[in-house]
């Protein structure tokens, strides 16, 4: 969540308000316009402090056609008045929603099923309000996993964590907010994420884990979770390290057991302790869920555990956050329900074939280059060929804003900060159509674009908001 500051500035407008807005006396509404930055001094009627925020929010755009976030945008209307019903439902208390808390554990189980579980009754896993706090709680587990192991060096001993430049910036915080270290494996040539023999060479006696991940950010593409394992195998049998292996699957775990189901990266691999998953990604969920799960007690120190009273006996919880909607949860089950394995085969192969096809539309312009082409993750990224000198990504990503498209251009991080990009997140609900009033849109700020001067970029980290 990002920090905001107070107001700037101690004179401030008060926000105008339409006569119309008024139920009774519109007129009288125009004398109680509400101050921006403090609590008004009286009530507004409902009709009118709705109007209000909705005016303002219609500033965000449509969030249909925002390419820039994996997080569902559309569902079923079905999926939303279910949600509204169990809005009020608080997700932690347990025993007095023991139905919500049940929905949960059956999607821990379909989950640990998916996920090809040796023994699907010792997983532990939970909810959680996204991948990011799902990240978090392994990599807890894994930090003290490594404490109770090296009970006689740590605290004296500095944990690190092993992962890819291309991580997501939760892992970032992780280490900062958990004082582990993080090393890196940055990017070299066209390799945008992990390679699996240089992370198993920067593991030692202090390495609480390595993270592999199941569909970058950058690019879309899987990380090769087996020769990950492979590569920690033979350091095992060389050194006697025992380094385990978290699978962040943020978007993949949602993705690969549908698409790619000869592709290796889950708990049939016995290094793999973890997998976390975006319910509110390709999980197909609006946002607020996330899941974690373990591959049993041994991967879950005890001591992380708390038990709350549920149908009269324990239910064991493992959370940062306390409060939380059910509502995420009860959809995510209902989704479960309505797509079942073949459903979210479809509807998955279908995001897919619209990334591949937009993606070779792009190259066929001739102005682009592409990195990835949405056949692992339905995301894609390219940037300019050699030849354009008249623009940039940047100015891309700019001129897309002014048709409502949001397209994030970035540049890429260690080694490869040379190249910057355009990226395309395919989601459920961007069809074929508004693939081609994409391309359309594209087609037509090109000829405008080729005939700058210049790319208009003088600051490359202030032209896009966007952060992974």
């Amino acid at each position: 969540m990002a920090l905001h500051k107070g107001p700037q500035t101690p004179e401030e407008r008060p926000m105008s308000v339409n006569p119309f807005f008024g139920e009774a006396n519109p007129v009288g509404g125009m004398t109680a316009a509400p101050p921006t930055h403090r609590l008004p001094d009286a009530p507004l009627p409902p009709a009118t402090a709705y109007q209000l925020v909705h005016d303002e929010l219609m500033l965000d755009g449509n969030s249909r056609l925002n390419l820039a976030t994996f997080v569902t945008t559309w569902m079923e209307p079905q999926a939303g008045v279910l949600m509204a019903e169990c809005r009020d439902k608080n997700m932690i208390d347990k025993d007095e929603y023991p139905r919500t808390a049940e929905l949960e554990r059956r999607c821990v189980a379909m989950l640990a099923d998916l996920w090809h579980a040796p023994d699907p009754a010792a997983v532990i896993g939970c909810s959680t309000t996204g991948s990011s706090e799902a990240c978090m709680l392994a990599g807890m587990a894994l930090k003290r996993r490594w404490m109770k192991r090296n009970a006689d060096r740590y605290p004296g001993a500095r944990p690190n964590l092993v992962m890819g430049v291309n991580v997501q910036v939760c892992w970032d915080k992780f280490c900062a907010f958990w004082e582990v270290e993080a090393r890196q494996v940055p990017m070299e040539g066209d390799r945008f994420h992990l390679d699996p023999q240089a992370a198993a060479e920067l593991c030692d006696e202090n390495t609480i884990g390595v993270v592999g991940v199941l569909g970058s950010t950058f690019d879309g593409s899987y990380e090769p979770i087996a020769e990950l394992c492979a590569a920690l195998d033979a350091l095992q049998e060389r050194t006697g390290l025992d380094v385990p292996v978290h699978v962040d699957g943020a978007s993949g775990a949602m993705v690969a057991p549908f698409l790619d189901e000869d592709l290796v990266w889950d708990f049939r691999l016995p290094r793999v302790a973890s997998v976390n998953a975006s319910g509110h990604k390709y999980g197909l969920v609006y946002p607020g869920v996330g899941w974690a799960l373990w591959r049993d007690k041994e991967a879950l120190p005890e001591e992380l555990v708390f038990r709350v009273n549920y149908l009269g006996g324990e239910m064991p919880t493992f959370a940062l956050n306390f409060s939380r909607p059910g509502a995420q949860v009860a959809a995510q089950y209902y989704t479960f329900l309505r797509l079942g394995r073949e459903g979210y085969r479809v509807v998955q192969q279908t995001t897919r074939d619209v990334a591949r096809s937009l993606s070779g539309r792009i190259e066929a312009l001739g102005d682009f280059r592409l990195l990835t082409r949405g056949d692992e993750l339905p995301v894609f990224a390219f940037t300019t060929t050699g030849d354009v000198t008249a623009y940039d990504v940047f100015d891309v990503s700019r001129r897309l804003r002014e048709s409502g498209w949001l397209v994030p251009a970035y540049t890429f991080p260690a080694n490869r900060e040379d190249l910057s990009v355009l990226r395309i997140v395919c989601r459920n609900g961007f069809s074929h159509d508004l693939a081609d009033l994409f391309v359309a849109d594209l087609t037509r700020l090109l000829p405008g674009l080729r005939g700058q001067q210049a790319p208009l970029t003088r600051d490359k980290q202030a032209a896009t908001g966007f952060h992974h």
